[in-house]
């Protein structure tokens, strides 16, 4: 077997792919399920029934992007409106090459903060997009508990559509911004993405097939989670974390730059309901909790603080909340 043969095969077990209505019907695949969310918390999920909401986001996605920059600046979130666009994020205080569009579910009621173009087909691909994958999401999270060794119960937490989130992200293969407002954006980082966790329960990751995303495994190994077509990828968060009282992870991961062809990917962020206490599930562990009860609403709020401009630490961490043994 050659040597690129040999890193696929570890990769692909490393990071298993579970058939989604096979695993329902059956519970196949939920052992190697639970061995890579302690491993690492990335697996992908194939036969997931969103060929067609996923088809038609990818093309409003690239439709957006390709728009000129004023354009897209038109709908430009700020520290009052946190949905829209924004080609200046950071992620461990340095700035990712990168612009994004986010937004929350279409049809919330009460304070909609969504910021949409004026362009009435985009925005009900991306609903119809929004609504499919918030129930694959459901889904995916009651295969986690089983894996989990945890039987079915409505005392479980679950997500909440009403505060889950999708971002369209376009990773191009030069710097954005104009010459003349990068040395106020703050320093570009030598990762397309740099290093984190995502905060929720998990994130539901569309990718297309330019490569790039990476995961930090148990044993502090950089490993690709490579494209693989038809399939989402799936990786826990911090609340997960939480929840299971470390016996699942939440997952590592970056994205390296593009240098020849620009990436399209698209993250669902399944999140805990807005009055969640994120806490260790005493049934679920049999060890003392790790953790202190802390709030979801604290903890986003520190999570995206710092994503407009260098406060000069990093940002929260569930380690925070960590007892100290």
């Amino acid at each position: 077997m050659t040597t690129i043969n040999m890193l696929k095969t570890a990769t692909n077990t490393l990071v298993p792919t579970l058939d989604l209505a096979n695993a329902e019907a059956t519970g196949e695949g939920l052992a190697a399920l639970d061995e890579a969310c302690r491993n690492h918390g990335f697996f992908l999920l194939q036969n997931h029934g969103l060929d067609r909401e996923i088809e038609a986001m990818w093309q409003a996605s690239e439709d957006f992007f390709k728009q000129p920059q004023a354009s897209k600046r038109a709908i430009k979130r700020t520290e009052s409106s946190p949905l829209g666009y924004f080609d200046q994020e950071m992620t461990k205080r340095q700035r990712d090459l990168k612009e994004v569009f986010d937004f929350m579910r279409p049809t919330a009621t009460g304070r909609n903060l969504n910021q949409w173009p004026d362009d009435e087909a985009f925005k009900q691909t991306l609903s119809d997009f929004f609504e499919a994958a918030s129930s694959v999401a459901h889904r995916t999270l009651t295969l986690v508990y089983q894996a989990l060794a945890a039987a079915p119960s409505d005392a479980l937490p679950m997500g909440d559509p009403a505060t889950s989130t999708v971002r369209l992200n376009f990773y191009p293969t030069e710097d954005p911004l104009p010459a003349n407002e990068r040395a106020q954006a703050g320093v570009l980082g030598n990762m397309a993405l740099h290093h984190h966790t995502d905060p929720g329960i998990l994130t539901l990751l569309l990718q297309d097939l330019t490569g790039g995303l990476q995961t930090l495994t148990q044993d502090q190994h950089w490993i690709d989670v490579p494209p693989q077509a038809g399939t989402i990828v799936v990786n826990l968060g911090d609340a997960m974390q939480v929840w299971s009282n470390d016996a699942y992870r939440a997952a590592i991961h970056r994205v390296t730059p593009r240098d020849r062809s620009a990436r399209y990917s698209t993250p669902y962020f399944y999140n805990p309901k807005s009055d969640a206490v994120l806490a260790p599930i005493t049934h679920l562990t049999q060890d003392p909790p790790h953790f202190r009860p802390f709030t979801w609403r604290e903890y986003i709020k520190g999570r995206v603080d710092d994503n407009f401009t260098d406060l000069g630490v990093d940002d929260i961490q569930i380690d925070r909340f960590r007892i100290a043994v």
